[in-house]
Parts: C-alpha cells; structure tokens; sequence
C-alpha cells in the first residue's frame, strides 16, 4: 500500500513539473524527425533516440529529482517515516520507467522498428529501471547539479559507447554481457534477444539492490544513525 502511494506520489510530482509535457514535446519531435529521415536510416535513428531519450534519460532525471528531494528537505522526512528505502526505490523505478516505456513505443511505432513487443518492452523498461538505479547510486551522494553532471559523463561512456557500437555491426558475442547491448538487442528483437532479456534482468535486479542499499545508508544518516 505504502509503495502504491508512493507511486501516485511520484507520477503526480512528475507530472507537476513538466516531465510528461517534456517526454511528450521530444517525442513528437523526434517521430518527426523520423519521417524526414531516409527509409534507410530509420531503423538505426529510431534506436538510437530510444536508448538516449526515454531509456537513458532515466538517469538524469533520476538524479535531479533525488537532488531536489535532498535540497527541500524532502529525504529527511521520509527517512523518519515509516516508508522503507525497497519502497522508495521500487516507486522512484516505477514512475520513470512507466514514462519512459510509454515515450519509447510511441517512437517504436513512428519509426516502425517493433518487430517483438515483449522484447521492445522489457527493453525500455528494465534498462530505464537500470539508468535510473545509477541515476540514485550517484545522487545520494552528492549535493549540487554541477557535481552529479559531471559524475554521470564517464557512467554515460560506459553505457553508451559499446550499445551504440553494437547498433553499428560491432558485435562479438561477449558483448552481450554489456546491459546497454542488451538493451539495443531486445529493442531490435535481434539473435540474442532471449539471452539479453536474462542478462539485463540480473544487471537491472544487481543495480537495484545496490540503489537499495546506498538509500538504506543514506536513511539511516538523515534519521540521526551514522552508519
């Protein structure tokens, strides 16, 4: 029940502050730019604003939204409330990853690059869950904006480059072990899909526990435990 309302917290905090007004401006813009787009390059395009937009994106806004909570005094208050930090994390998970699998079939469909709709959409969403579990881990502990950017470029890196090679014909079997590979072959429904789908669940599900514990940590500090 608590999770659940949570929840409801968090979409109508989002909602709120432009998130879904802002998901709903980029993707239009971006099933625009799609259909401008040669027939031949739409694929690779579709992919690409989908693992950097919806998917990805979940990092950021994750930490901007754990930065303004610590900044309005928001965390201390529920670190003293009876809401536990499993449930803070599920809730956080949840409301942007509802968001971004919505953004992401919706330029799926512009694009038309969903081939499997299982795949597509276990995708998205396990890897926003996992972007966002390191949009936390990094948030936690750090106290301005300029400080959480600036430690999200190397995180962007490693996520980023080997999914966009593999999008690209780099694609030696081992890299399958890369969650944002795994990522970039379930939205494209690709020969490993199945496998990826198991790989990104035990990255998603290690990163989750991980976020857990860094709020756990960070609950405990604010309610007046030193860990």
């Amino acid at each position: 029940m608590r999770t659940k309302s949570l929840l409801i917290g968090d979409i109508r905090f989002q909602f709120k502050y432009g998130f879904y007004f802002l998901y709903a401006v980029f993707t239009i813009l971006y099933i625009a730019i799609l259909y401008m787009l040669p027939g031949r390059w739409r694929e690779q395009a579709a992919i690409i604003m989908i693992f950097t937009d919806p998917a990805a994106m979940g990092l950021f806004f994750m930490g901007a939204i754990i930065l303004f909570e610590k900044g309005e005094r928001v965390l201390n208050s529920i670190a003293i409330s009876p809401v536990k930090p499993y449930e803070y994390v599920i809730s956080k998970l949840t409301s942007i990853a509802i968001i971004s699998t919505a953004a992401a079939v919706l330029i799926g469909l512009g694009g038309r690059v969903i081939s499997n709709y299982i795949y597509f959409i276990l995708g998205v969403f396990l890897g926003s869950c996992l972007f966002s579990c390191i949009g936390i881990i990094l948030a936690v502990n750090i106290k301005t904006l300029n400080q959480f950017i600036v430690a999200t470029i190397p995180a962007e890196i490693i996520i980023s480059l080997p999914a966009i090679a593999w999008l690209f014909g780099f694609k030696p079997l081992w890299l399958i072990l890369h969650p944002g590979v795994c990522v970039i072959e379930l939205c494209q429904n690709g020969e490993n899909a199945f496998l990826a789908m198991f790989i990104l669940a035990f990255w998603t599900f290690f990163a989750a526990v991980y976020a857990w514990r860094k709020v756990r940590k960070s609950f405990k500090s604010l309610g007046g435990i030193k860990l």
